[in-house]
């Protein structure tokens, strides 16, 4: 059976015909709520927050965000503001008056928005478009590198984003961790139902500061099936013990062998080795 994103481009396949149908189906209706509360369950949101809803669509999991849990799980309602490629999906989001804000863009050039604006960030069943190219000059890591380049500036520190997608194989979901590793987030992947026609795969993200630290393990501990993709506190190539270079750690230690050789060094704080917000 053909996947939709192997037929066509995002803006083409989601026509106006295509995107009514896909909203209006109940069986759909269902999958993506059970999704987005699996989301929201993931970033344990613990008051209301401003979420991005990356490839919001129609809107259908913005009307979850915009209310209240059923089951009394605090954070919502939230207040949250969506993007997609396709400009008739959002056509059918207007008109059915969601009340998140709209935004027509590509994921794959990039997050429009700026630095440190989200508390956290939900994706469903919309990554997996980026993994095509449609032009020879495009790729799918160039696409996944703007994309998870650009949330991980989006989101504040210590925020946490959730991207559920559906990986056509091993490959392919390697490659989308990675891409989101290396734009500097921890990362890891859980899966719901593995091995059956429903699975479900989860993208759970975390950006440095904060509580978290920049460490998924936290957040994902106690579950089964979760395999952690980094943890951005070890550097890349740094022994077991040895301190990542611009650490906290590995700063003070700098000092301590500076103070050693008789060298004047500013004083410590609970602000050294902190990295600073991009500014304007």
């Amino acid at each position: 059976m053909s996947r939709p994103e192997d037929i066509l481009p995002p803006d083409l396949f989601y026509n106006d015909s295509e995107s009514r149908k896909y909203t209006t189906s109940s069986r759909i209706q269902r999958i993506q709520s059970d999704m987005t509360h699996r989301a929201l369950s993931l970033l344990d949101l613990h008051s209301p927050s401003l979420i991005l809803d990356v490839g919001c669509g129609s809107g259908l999991s913005g009307e979850i965000l915009s209310n209240t849990a059923d089951d009394g799980t605090p954070g919502g309602p939230h207040v949250w503001i969506g993007f997609d490629i396709s400009s008739s999906m959002l056509g059918v989001a207007l008109e059915k008056e969601v009340e998140g804000d709209l935004f027509l863009a590509d994921a794959g050039q990039g997050v429009p928005f700026r630095p440190g604006t989200f508390d956290a960030a939900i994706s469903i069943s919309a990554i997996q478009w980026l993994c095509n190219a449609e032009t020879s000059e495009d790729s799918p890591l160039g696409r996944l590198s703007r994309f998870f380049g650009g949330l991980y500036a989006s989101l504040r520190r210590g925020g946490r984003a959730v991207c559920q997608f559906y990986p056509k194989n091993d490959e392919q979901k390697k490659m989308v961790s990675q891409a989101a590793i290396k734009a500097g987030f921890g990362a890891g992947l859980l899966e719901d139902d593995e091995g059956t026609k429903n699975a479900k795969t989860y993208l759970v993200l975390t950006v440095g500061g904060g509580d978290l630290d920049g460490d998924i393990t936290g957040v994902v501990r106690g579950m089964d099936g979760v395999d952690v993709m980094a943890r951005p506190g070890v550097a890349r190539g740094a022994k077991r013990g040895q301190e990542a270079k611009g650490s906290k750690g590995w700063i003070l230690k700098k000092k301590e062998q500076m103070e050693r050789k008789g060298k004047v060094v500013k004083a410590s704080s609970k602000y050294t080795g902190r990295k600073r917000r991009v500014q304007f």
